[in-house]
């Protein structure tokens, strides 16, 4: 790149990077009692979402079950979502891509959002020569800029905080979901010295505290649906060194995103949202079953005694 060019760039990365801050909210995706999507309940699970200050959205995330809905089913997803964030002036991420690089090409094609969030290859294991070329490859194709999904446990891939680093050095490559399963070794040395104009965002719920803490510029979670605000004062308080508010909101939230996960998400958030009226059913599509009774009962009841914590 010339000069100039390479100025505007970096120019545009950090202008990605600030709109990437702060808390997302990946949202699940309601099923009505015949089985469709419940439009008007994702609708307005969205518009409350940012009405508490979300920073923006994540539509087909994970938490959505996307590769359960048709290709009806997952346009009519984004465009609720993005009415939603455009209306707010909120940032839209939407996830795509697949463990085969032709193919999520042809996918973020497609994608009109302000992010795409593509995982890092899964299954076939790749080298990280690989990822790193996998994401060399769709950045040179995408018409929008790209968010890495590093989820070892999900994908059966590591990659290491000087892969992250050489992922965040490619024009179009804007940040990382980093949901690694706890605080390791790399997601320390990653947070010491980040990646310039380069948004580090944690995906696992129960650490985000202490990524946030570490210096993470926000998150993508999924217990975001429930106390909002909280999560975003969460993030707000690290911000602006806050840390007895800080540490008292993240104990309490690490706490209620444990009983979250205890059975494969989203199943529990949506038996949550299910008994506090916010969706007709609490439905999931196969493989997922719905959560039992008593791991729902266990969330009910810690979303209830977080309140008093989180009130100002």
């Amino acid at each position: 790149m010339h000069k100039r060019e390479l100025d505007l760039h970096w120019r545009l990365r950090q202008a990605e990077t600030m709109r990437l801050a702060g808390i997302h909210v990946p949202l699940i995706t309601p099923f009505a009692p015949d089985g469709s999507v419940a439009a008007d309940a994702l609708e307005a699970l969205a518009h409350s979402a940012l009405d508490k200050g979300a920073a923006g959205l994540v539509a087909l995330g994970t938490t959505g079950e996307p590769s359960a809905l048709d290709d009806d089913e997952r346009r009519r997803v984004v465009e609720i979502c993005a009415s939603a964030c455009r209306e707010r002036g909120a940032t839209l991420i939407v996830g795509a891509g697949t463990n085969n690089t032709r193919s999520s090409a042809d996918s973020l094609r497609s994608v009109r959002a302000d992010a795409a969030l593509v995982a890092v290859p899964h299954f076939v294991r790749p080298s990280e020569a690989g990822v790193l070329a996998h994401f060399r490859a769709l950045a040179a194709e995408s018409p929008v800029p790209l968010i890495v999904y590093n989820i070892p446990y999900r994908t059966g891939q590591s990659v290491s905080a000087a892969t992250l680093r050489g992922l965040a050095e490619i024009p179009g490559v804007v940040g990382v979901k980093h949901a690694v399963g706890g605080i390791d070794q790399d997601t320390v040395e990653l947070l010491a010295a980040p990646p310039h104009d380069f948004a580090v965002l944690c995906g696992d719920d129960v650490f985000a505290p202490a990524v946030l803490a570490l210096g993470g510029h926000g998150a993508i979670l999924a217990s975001a649906h429930l106390h909002t605000a909280a999560f975003v004062d969460l993030a707000t308080a690290w911000r602006n060194g806050d840390v007895e508010r800080a540490r008292g909101l993240g104990n309490a939230l690490a706490a209620l995103s444990k009983t979250l996960f205890a059975e494969p998400s989203p199943t529990v958030l949506k038996g949550v949202l299910h008994a506090q009226g916010h969706i007709p059913t609490p439905d999931v599509r196969l493989p997922l079953l719905p959560a039992s009774a008593a791991s729902v009962a266990d969330a009910v009841n810690a979303t209830q005694a977080l309140t008093p914590v989180t009130a100002r």
